[in-house]
């Protein structure tokens, strides 16, 4: 971005808060639909959205709930989660969306480091996990729970007792809430999130309302996408992704919200909404091929000869855009006719046939994944960032862009390598810091205001940033080679039946993997070869679907120097997630406990 536009962006967001933007929808766009739940016909308009908000914010208030105050919220995608967390930003308070799948253990850590005086849960299953806990934390004051089916106790209320003390507030004096959220600075904090914790314990980043609105100021002007849109939200409100994109950008371009609480529904979702924007992490456009390649093998050849076609014309034109080329007329028009008659209705299929911009971040994807999807006309656009940077710190975008590359500085954000290759970056998107047990919040800039993001870079010529690796996840191999990890997973990744690979070999003579089988694809994979078995935990003993593996690895190897590439592997015989470990709750690799757990695997690796 230019200069000019990021002085404008800074002007626009300067004075911003999530209240006042909640004012103004609510008076200037009254009736426009704000936030739905797939599979209800219950839609709450802007007007409808401030008031519950206003009643929720009284009765925390009542609850003791006041400015600086955190506020832990465990809850799915529901609309009481937007209302909750907006009702306590009113107040000046910091609400936290924590991820249901936390231990016990770890959920006890986050309350205590953020001196959480109340917390939000579900139903009274959440209740019964935190109730080993509760007399743990003297500060905690009150749990409201939702779905409360028993009585109020002391300190346990259910969601609609605080409506009720709300709604009987605010009546009484509606000039409080008004005077309340008008005291709200942008430089306050808007959000607490706590990072995965991959290594160590997680850290809270402190995020203000300046931070996530310039983020959403930024994408206006960076992004060409309508006022009022529709969205679909589907990843957790812990993520920052969807912090940024299912309630901060709504509420800045007044748009609709769409609530995925089931992220099996994902697709019926996307069908639905047909949104104009879309961020998935890896997986999720991994699946996307995998689905797609599966129904084109399963047509009749003339369908599937007419997509090739139309895919290798897309292709063309993708490769002249990614290159700034002017695309020629009669293949422009080719390219045209051939989208409108079979590239689209297939896009129509994923709920993608109205896309402007898709995005993938939070992990490296595969540049096959990447282009697949060019071909059949969705141009995933890469970018890369962390909850320190308030989401994206570099972009793609469809006027500027390389496949492979995580893009450019966003606006008004700069970027510069260390002499190691570490990125650093500065500007208004990197968070106000990491809070402190004592409730004190310690910067994570130097001096000059750079953060060292612990990823690995290198820029191009035309300030394009490729991600090389975790600068703490390299490995160095016995003879002393560094070598990325993440590159190795990615090519193994490319193949649909491998869902996770673990590339191993720190201080060792050569790369060897865990491989992960995709517990979706691999039956499906299994059955059309006529296998006796379609069983995850038997397939990682038969020898067909371990040859399909191993040419899997043939091809990723072509693509490596000699020493990153894999000598031997072992195909696990069950899948890894969150709740059973291996898995951060936003998918990320926990590589100390995956080595741990496997140690005797990778040792057999190296024997003979």
């Amino acid at each position: 971005m230019d200069p000019a536009l990021n002085q404008r962006c800074a002007d626009i967001a300067r004075e911003l808060t999530t209240p006042a933007l909640l004012h103004r929808n609510a008076t200037e766009f009254p009736d426009l639909p704000a936030l739905s739940l797939l599979g209800s016909a219950d839609t709450l308009t802007w007007r409808q959205v401030r008031d519950e908000v206003a009643v929720l914010s009284r009765g925390l208030a009542d609850l003791g709930l006041s400015s600086g105050d955190r506020l832990l919220i465990m809850m799915s995608s529901r609309p009481e989660h937007w209302l909750v967390d907006l009702a306590a930003a009113c107040l000046g308070a910091v609400p936290s969306t924590v991820y249901a799948t936390l231990s016990v253990d770890q959920l006890r850590y986050l309350a205590r480091h953020s001196h959480a005086g109340i917390v939000v849960l579900e139903n009274e299953e959440a209740l019964r996990k935190w109730e080993p806990i509760i007399a743990d934390l003297p500060e905690l004051r009150h749990v409201i729970v939702v779905d409360r089916d028993g009585d109020d106790e002391n300190r346990i209320v259910s969601l609609r007792h605080v409506a009720a003390r709300g709604t009987a507030a605010h009546r009484a004096d509606p000039e409080t809430f008004e005077k309340t959220w008008r005291e709200v600075r942008p430089e306050q904090p808007v959000t607490l999130l706590y990072t995965s914790g991959t290594t160590g314990d997680p850290k809270g980043v402190v995020l203000t309302h300046h931070n996530v609105l310039y983020q959403c100021v930024v994408m206006q002007n960076t992004i060409d996408t309508p006022d009022h849109a529709d969205s679909l939200a589907y990843l957790p409100l812990a993520h920052i992704a969807e912090r940024v994109l299912g309630v901060y950008n709504p509420l800045y371009r007044a748009g609709h919200v769409t609530i995925c609480p089931d992220p099996t529904q994902l697709l019926a979702g996307l069908v639905r909404v047909r949104p104009v924007s879309f961020f998935g992490v890896p997986r999720i456009w991994e699946k996307m091929v995998a689905g797609v390649q599966g129904q084109l093998a399963a047509a009749e050849p003339p369908v599937q000869a007419a997509v090739d076609a139309a895919r290798a014309v897309a292709t063309e034109v993708y490769r002249l855009r990614e290159a700034g080329q002017e695309i020629p007329a009669e293949l422009a028009a080719r390219h045209a006719a051939m989208d409108a008659q079979i590239l689209k209705p297939l896009r129509a299929k994923l709920g993608m046939d109205n896309m402007l911009w898709a995005g993938s971040g939070a992990a490296p994807i595969p540049v096959e994944v990447l282009l697949y999807l060019a071909s059949i006309g969705i141009d995933v656009l890469e970018v890369w960032g962390m909850t320190e940077t308030t989401g994206t710190a570099t972009i793609n975008i469809p006027e500027a862009f390389r496949t492979g590359s995580v893009g450019r500085p966003n606006g008004g954000m700069e970027i510069r390598l260390a002499p190691d290759g570490e990125i650093l970056v500065r500007g208004p998107l990197v968070c106000a810091g990491y809070l402190r047990a004592d409730g004190g919040i310690d910067p994570i800039t130097d001096e000059d205001g750079w953060l060292a993001t612990g990823d690995v870079g290198v820029l191009d010529d035309a300030g394009f940033l490729t991600i090389t690796d975790r600068k703490k996840e390299l490995i160095i191999n016995s003879s002393g080679k560094n070598i990325s990890p993440a590159q190795i997973e990615n090519l193994l990744r490319a193949h649909p039946l491998i869902a996770q690979a673990v590339a191993v070999g720190d201080r060792r003579p050569y790369i060897t993997a865990l491989i992960v089988l995709d517990e979706e694809i691999a039956p499906l994979w299994a059955r059309s070869k006529g296998l006796p078995t379609t069983a995850v935990a038997d397939l990682a003993e038969d020898p067909v679907l371990r040859a399909e593996i191993e040419s899997a690895v043939a091809v990723a190897n072509a693509k490596l120097s000699r020493p990153e590439q894999v000598k031997t592997f072992r195909i696990l015989p069950r899948g890894w997630s969150p709740e059973s470990g291996e898995l951060t709750p936003t998918l990320k690799l926990r590589r100390r406990i995956i080595q741990d757990r496997y140690a005797d695997e990778i040792g057999a690796l190296y024997q003979g």
